[in-house]
């Protein structure tokens, strides 16, 4: 085999860690997203370690190219029990997805993607002021609005399972995205979409 072909073939090949694989074990490219509206905006490339340190911050619309793995890590430290503990929480989460692909021998990815699926709502309601009356107006709500709402209260579900009770927060991930990803309305976020869907089909 010539240099160039050589050269080709390492290219083409995913490395441990960097690209596609999340972790350095799973291939974020075998994922499919079944929501037509919320694939471009969900972004599986990292490198390493999904630790960015905030250069997305300032930058306009800068959290589109962040991982989706370290936006869902940042929202599991909203809570005040793991505010600040970013390594904690990548290591549950990490573990949380070893435990997944050795339980279904399936890419734990996938069970991750589909729990944000079923866990955005289409449309939210907003209020609008004519003259001295506001009222609710449902309206649709965008992708990107969408993917953050649905992080937000799937990271909430993972956190509140473990509160007032001995499970860890790896137990807390795998619990929440096992219900989401099969869209079991006993999961926090997928009862959070359908009320929030409801209330809009009200306001129509």
């Amino acid at each position: 085999m010539s240099e160039e072909a050589e050269e080709v073939v390492q290219q083409s090949t995913p490395i441990a860690g960097i690209g596609t694989m999340v972790f350095g074990k799973w291939d974020a490219s075998e994922v499919v997203c079944g929501d037509p509206g919320l694939a471009p905006y969900i972004n599986l490339t990292t490198i390493g370690t999904p630790h960015s340190g905030g250069r997305h911050a300032n930058a306009w619309f800068g959290k589109a190219k962040l991982s989706v793995i370290e936006r869902f890590i940042n929202n599991l430290m909203r809570s005040g029990r793991f505010s600040g503990k970013k390594q904690h929480c990548a290591k549950a989460f990490e573990a949380a997805l070893d435990n997944i692909a050795q339980r279904t021998g399936e890419n734990p990815l996938q069970y991750f993607i589909d729990a944000i699926v079923n866990s955005a709502p289409c449309e939210e309601t907003t209020r609008i002021k004519f003259g001295a009356v506001s009222q609710p107006k449902a309206v649709d709500s965008s992708p990107s609005r969408r993917l953050d709402v649905a992080l937000r209260h799937l990271s909430r579900g993972c956190a509140s399972a473990t509160a007032k009770s001995t499970r860890t927060l790896e137990q807390g991930i795998i619990s929440e995205l096992n219900k989401a990803a099969a869209g079991d309305v006993s999961s926090f976020a997928v009862s959070k979409k359908d009320e929030i869907e409801r209330i809009a089909a009200s306001a129509r």
